[in-house]
């Protein structure tokens, strides 16, 4: 059977830059072995799959694969097939008034406003479908420090500290002193790799720091997951809904709507621009979202 695919550039408003992204159409047939293969062989940090939703008043269900892994929601996946399937599909609302399109996800229904302004790439926002919490999860601050090739004391600051959040997939969030040591960072030492994240080191390392490469963002990340066929991720959305949690606990925002911007794949000449807005209550997260831009970068069919 032969089945459509597009690639997009996600958390960008230009082609080349930002998070690549497959999306495969009429996925009917597929078995999860046969998605894991299509998966690897597209090579790219996610592929989706779409598949008529389970309920009729959805826009679709997707399930998302890494080249080693399914995972139940992720960021760039969410805001590339949304605003795929809004311009494939309703083309004439995105630009007049902007479309909502449903997404059935392993993690559950994510609710994705996709707009377009005349002259500029679509944006889509949704609402985190799950809230992120802290995993019970002790570092020893040593190990990660020689896993990401820095000094412990380029690790922390403030009342950030080395923790496990997850809003739907786990991320040890690695505060980084430094814009200059976050960018010597890596895969530094596999055998430490295990140790610090995990006898299986399966747990993703999202690196981020206060220091930007602009201005007028404020945050700058780095994502690492090397178990899931990932080496380095341009854009990682759904470390950014994890991210969260550690923005509103050790940050202390006042009540109100706040909005970072973060900036991520800098380093591998792929910059990305991920919009986080946080949503507080008597002092705490009781909402958030996640915005970002795509374009379409190519087509084709799978024989």
């Amino acid at each position: 059977m032969r089945r459509q695919f597009h690639t997009l550039d996600v958390f960008t408003d230009k082609r080349h830059e930002g998070n690549p992204l497959a999306v495969v159409f009429d996925a009917e047939g597929l078995d999860d072995a046969a998605m894991q293969t299509i998966a690897r062989e597209f090579n790219l940090p996610e592929t989706v799959f779409v598949f008529p939703p389970s309920d009729p008043l959805n826009s679709a269900a997707i399930r998302i694969f890494t080249p080693a892994n399914e995972l139940p929601f992720a960021g760039h996946p969410t805001v590339g097939t949304a605003i795929l399937l809004a311009e494939t599909r309703a083309g004439e609302m995105l630009g007049s008034h902007g479309v909502t399109i449903a997404l059935e996800e392993k993690i559950g229904l994510v609710k994705v406003d996709v707009s377009r302004v005349p002259g500029r790439a679509a944006r889509a926002v949704f609402s985190l479908p799950v809230l992120p919490k802290m995993l019970d999860h002790v570092f020893d601050p040593q190990i990660v420090a020689r896993a990401i090739g820095l000094d412990p004391t380029e690790i922390g600051f403030g009342a950030h500290g080395i923790a496990t959040w997850s809003a739907g997939v786990p991320f040890v969030m690695v505060p980084i002193r430094s814009l200059e040591a976050i960018g010597r960072s890596g895969y530094a030492d596999p055998q430490a790799w295990k140790a610090a994240f995990g006898v299986t080191g399966k747990r993703a390392a999202y690196l981020y720091t206060r220091e930007t490469v602009h201005p007028s963002h404020h945050v700058h990340a780095r994502m690492f997951a090397p178990a899931m066929g990932i080496s380095e991720d341009p854009a990682t959305g759904a470390a950014v809904a994890a991210f969260a949690g550690v923005a509103a606990t050790c940050e202390l925002p006042e009540d109100g709507v706040h909005q970072l911007v973060i900036e991520q794949g800098f380093e591998m000449g792929r910059p990305s621009l991920i919009a986080l807005d946080l949503d507080i209550q008597h002092g705490g997260l009781v909402a958030a979202a996640i915005g970002g831009s795509a374009v379409r970068m190519s087509e084709g069919v799978l024989l």
